[in-house]
This record gives structure tokens, C-alpha cells and sequence, in this order.
């Protein structure tokens, strides 16, 4: 499980090194294709209460979007989840705030700083991926379009 702080990812890819603008809704559905890809499943956590109209985050598999309500903040969100979880060893912690680190640390949980976890999350995007084999291949041809063949290079048996 990936446990992810929202806007601290978002601000390290604002000030990366392709400095990019992106919406919470646009990085949740790349973060849900990369975890399709890998297999994981995830959650991330943005401060406040985030967006009125929060249809965007519909439709997005394997990552959950959780936001922090107007009583707390997504740091403390983390570290709760960090300490109520039953196999903490098995977490991965996405940000670069050392008090969200410190926490993963002392359960023995993976702490991922946003930077590095983007730049692996581009490089894994932007693998070309074998085409799929059509069904046809595994199926193999039809009596109808054998017969057709035979016939046409003069085989007819």
C-alpha cells in the first residue's frame, strides 16, 4: 500500500525539473495508471476539504482520495494511518516532510521522498510496453479462411 501526501507531491513536481502544473484530479489519474501498472493499490491525502464538486475523483481504480477536513491536516492524517496499520512494513510513505518520514521510520515502514517517487512514477509511464498479441493468434484461423488460402496458393486437398 502506497500512502501518498497530496500537495506535498504536487509541489515537488512544481518545482522539479520539468516544473509542471497539474490539477489534484489530473495527478490522482496518473498516479491510478501507475498503480494499474504496478499492481498496488493507494491512497492519497490532500489537506482541507478539498474541491466542492468531487465528481472528478470518480472512476479512479486503485488509488483512494481522501482529504483531510477543515479539522486537521494531511501529516497527522499519515501518521494515524502509519500507526493504526497492522503490517506498517509492507507501507510505503510518499513525501518529503521529514516529520512524515520520522513516522514511517520508527513502524519500519518505506518512506519514499515525492521527488524520487515521481521521477520513478514518469520513468515507469514512459516504458513502451509490448503490443498485445491478437486473439486470432492464439485461435488460429477459421476452417472457412484455411479453406480460402488452400485455395488460393492451388493446395486444395
Amino acid at each position: 500500500m502506497i500512502i501518498i501526501d497530496g500537495h506535498n507531491l504536487l509541489h515537488a513536481i512544481k518545482k522539479g525539473e520539468d516544473a509542471q502544473t497539474i490539477s489534484e484530479t489530473q495527478l490522482c489519474r496518473v498516479i491510478s495508471r501507475y498503480l494499474k501498472l504496478t499492481g498496488e493499490k493507494g491512497e492519497i491525502i490532500f489537506d482541507g476539504t478539498g474541491p466542492a464538486d468531487k465528481s472528478g475523483f470518480d472512476n479512479i481504480s486503485n488509488l483512494e482520495v481522501l482529504f483531510s477536513g477543515r479539522n486537521s491536516d494531511t501529516d497527522t492524517v499519515i501518521e494515524d494511518k502509519i500507526r493504526a496499520d497492522t503490517a506498517p512494513k509492507r507501507l510505503a510513505i510518499v513525501s518529503s516532510d521529514r516529520r512524515l518520514r520520522k513516522a514511517a521510520q520508527v513502524r519500519k515502514a518505506t518512506a519514499v521522498k515525492s521527488e524520487v517517487f515521481w521521477a520513478g512514477l514518469e520513468k515507469q509511464l514512459s516504458r513502451k510496453r509490448p503490443a498485445e498479441e491478437p486473439a486470432a493468434k492464439r485461435e488460429g484461423l477459421s476452417e472457412s479462411e484455411t479453406r480460402q488460402w488452400l485455395k488460393f496458393f492451388n493446395l486444395e486437398q
